[in-house]
């Protein structure tokens, strides 16, 4: 090249910067995912516990339903105001605020003293979660380096992990510890705030630094009632997966108790054992919605894992343990994919469709945990598992959704 062509190319970027900002960027992705799963991992404690809560209060399901149904609501009602609001004026530290509140009420859930104040322990921790998902998640995107869909299955993944750590450590912490044993996990919520503080000063110069350059969307040319119709149908994907999982997170301890008699120790291992598939199915169905289009991750994460829930309930111990891992693994892997595809047909609106959608997840698994505790308690929870199989069948609505990404080309054999 002439020494002409090189001065009007402008300015060589080097591989040295190029690989400091990507290692910056992983870091920082790394970082809220590891919080991400301190705060799933605390959250997860109050299902875990409802074995003790149960005793010791002197609940029926459908107490347990509420205590769900209070946290999950909360969290989805202010999850997309949360999203939306912080759009349009960013809020760098409110990630550490999101997980005190999350602190405050897992202490409180520690020494509440009647029912009324585990309700108010849930409201504190559904705040809590209302204020970290969406913003955890528009960071993650900052710091995709344009892999979003890695990137939010990565940061996902994080609080998946934080579930099913969650039960595991209830079976051997605070079952023998009692209530007051939560406390103990007060040191992780400190953990994370501290973590969750120098993310904020990053996001603080990353979003001072864009301010300065204007901001690039990519356009899909739908109409509005169209994406508005997709979104419709995105949302109803979101209520079949979580309904039915909140039959698994919620009850699924019960239910093996129930038929196979197992103790509270194996029931929460196997329930440990689930929540990992559930881990590992997010983290795979991110890159492949990056590598295959995220329409057919949802195709088959959602309709896919139809026979194995049809299968569950007519299934003897083994397995019922190796269904659950099954259906974990294929249906955790669409809420990457629908994630990323809404903030693809709403550019610019990632907190807001962040906290839409967290907001939905929390608030169907909120609401399925209450009608299940209610049809559990008039029937059985068996009962329950026959009527959850069919929900899966809610993804044949994917066909319905437009193809908004370009196709995915396979590499030339002569240039692979």
């Amino acid at each position: 090249m002439s020494q002409t062509a090189l001065e009007t190319a402008g300015p060589v970027i080097t591989p040295e910067p190029l690989k400091a900002a990507s290692k910056t960027l992983f870091r920082v992705l790394a970082a809220i995912s590891f919080c991400h799963l301190l705060n799933d991992m605390v959250q997860s404690l109050l299902p875990a516990i409802y074995p003790i809560l149960k005793t010791e209060f002197h609940l029926d399901f459908t107490h347990l339903g509420l205590l769900t149904l209070t946290y999950q609501v909360v969290a989805s009602l202010l999850q997309p105001v949360i999203g939306q609001y912080t759009d349009n004026y960013p809020k760098p530290y409110a990630l550490a605020t999101g997980m005190t509140f999350t602190l405050i009420g897992l202490l409180l859930l520690a020494v509440a003293p009647t029912f009324h104040w585990l309700l108010f322990a849930s409201c504190l921790i559904g705040i809590g979660s209302a204020i970290f998902h969406p913003e955890s998640s528009r960071i993650a995107r900052m710091a995709s380096g344009g892999k979003h869909g890695f990137a939010q299955s990565f940061f996902q993944v994080g609080g998946n992990s934080g579930s099913a750590i969650g039960p595991l450590l209830a079976a051997f912490i605070v079952l023998p510890l009692g209530q007051k044993g939560m406390a103990w996990f007060a040191l992780p919520a400190i953990v994370g705030i501290a973590i969750l503080l120098r993310v904020g000063r990053w996001y603080k110069a990353r979003h001072a630094e864009a301010s300065k350059r204007p901001e690039r969307h990519q356009t899909h040319h739908l109409s509005r009632a169209r994406v508005a119709g997709s979104i419709a149908i995105l949302v109803a994907l979101i209520f079949s997966k979580y309904f039915y999982l909140a039959s698994l997170s919620s009850y699924y301890t019960f239910y093996l108790i129930q038929r196979f008699h197992t103790t509270v120790q194996l029931s929460q291992i196997m329930l440990f054992v689930f929540l990992a598939a559930v881990a590992a199915g997010t983290l795979i169905g991110g890159s492949a919605g990056d590598r295959y289009g995220r329409k057919l991750v949802i195709w088959i994460s959602i309709l896919g894992v139809l026979p194995f829930t049809l299968a569950l309930p007519y299934a003897n111990l083994f397995w019922t343990g190796v269904l659950s891992v099954v259906i974990g693994f294929i249906i955790a892997s669409a809420f990457s994919a629908i994630l990323v595809y809404a903030q693809e047909l709403l550019p610019g609106r990632v907190g807001m469709i962040s906290g839409l959608f967290f907001g939905v997840a929390f608030g169907m698994g909120g609401i399925g945990a209450a009608v299940l505790g209610k049809l559990a308690d008039a029937t059985s929870i068996i009962t329950v598992y026959h009527v959850c199989a069919w929900l899966p069948a809610i993804g044949l609505l994917t066909g319905f959704l437009p193809n908004i990404e370009a196709p995915k080309h396979k590499p030339h054999p002569a240039t692979a």
